[in-house]
């Protein structure tokens, strides 16, 4: 199937870290803004914010390496997909495209790396905005008893490589699937085409996405638990956008991202999980007052 593409962009192939190639779809004139994407999708999922955004800015969307077109090198170790890694593509693409400095949103996974990119290279990172997820650190701990079946997923993916990979691709297709079906608030989100888009670039990648999340399991929360030990926090402004999941499993989200980010903002939205998709207005509205507050 012919990969999806977002109308308006060019693509290339980019070299991130150690010359892993990222697929990267560009658009647009003004300040940078790179747009990350999350489970299990691919950069495709930012189609409706980017072409807005690309009036005002210029607009990056790669896709994340182990995803979509992108390369998914085996995983030598924790570190092949580590935040950290993943991070570091990113930079390397945005320099490779002239910027030294750029906002930069990210979705679910995606938002995971761009808080490594803001704890790493504070001076890369002009404002960071998260959809929908919590710092791999504060996941973890809320994720206690009963409440964990929401992100049994994650357990899975979690454990030492073989099993799980043969787990999922015994039913890839129905793996995949069932996520952009639970996640979706009215089943309306996806196109039948970006919905197929997303489930067979996912079946293609099964190693590389559970490598992907057995990093979260693992070497990205060692480098979570030594920022906190030694007290480094996101000095760039942050805005976070999320469903109200704390009044459902018990937990402050907005407390819990004001320890790692003392210029916050916080706001719930009535959405699903893929609200870059299902609410693009109110996304776009949400990076453009987050890049103002960038440019203060």
């Amino acid at each position: 199937m012919k990969p999806m593409t977002i109308e308006g962009f060019r693509y290339q192939l980019l070299p991130g870290e150690q010359g892993v190639a990222i697929n990267v779809a560009v658009s647009g004139d003004g300040p940078a803004v790179v747009l990350l994407h999350g489970f299990p999708q691919t950069h495709y999922m930012w189609r409706h914010v980017a072409r807005e955004l690309a009036e005002r800015h210029t607009v990056i969307v790669p896709d994340l390496r182990g995803y979509g077109e992108s390369a998914k090198p085996a995983a030598a170790g924790p570190e092949t997909y580590s935040k950290r890694a993943m991070a570091r593509d990113v930079l390397a693409v945005a320099r490779e495209l002239g910027h030294e400095q750029f906002g930069l949103v990210g979705h679910d996974r995606g938002a995971l790396v761009g808080v490594r990119a803001g704890l790493d290279h504070p001076q890369a990172v002009a404002y960071l905005g998260v959809l929908d997820v919590l710092p791999t650190l504060d996941t973890w701990a809320v994720l206690q008893g009963v409440n964990a079946k929401v992100a049994w997923h994650l357990y899975l993916m979690a454990q030492p490589a073989g099993l799980p990979e043969k787990m999922i691709t015994a039913v890839a297709p129905e793996f995949f699937s069932s996520f952009l079906d639970a996640w979706d608030t009215d089943g309306t989100t996806f196109t039948p085409e970006a919905r197929r888009h997303y489930i067979d670039s996912s079946v293609n990648a099964v190693d590389s996405i559970v490598a992907d999340y057995r990093a979260t399991a693992g070497i990205d929360l060692e480098m979570d638990q030594a920022d906190r030990d030694a007290g480094r926090r996101l000095t760039m402004p942050v805005g976070v956008i999320s469903q109200d999941w704390g009044s459902q499993l018990g937990f402050d989200a907005a407390s819990l991202w004001g320890a790692w980010a003392p210029d916050l903002t916080y706001q719930a939205i009535q959405a699903g999980h893929f609200m870059a998709e299902e609410k693009p207005a109110e996304i776009v509205r949400f990076i453009a007052d987050l890049a103002a507050r960038g440019d203060a």
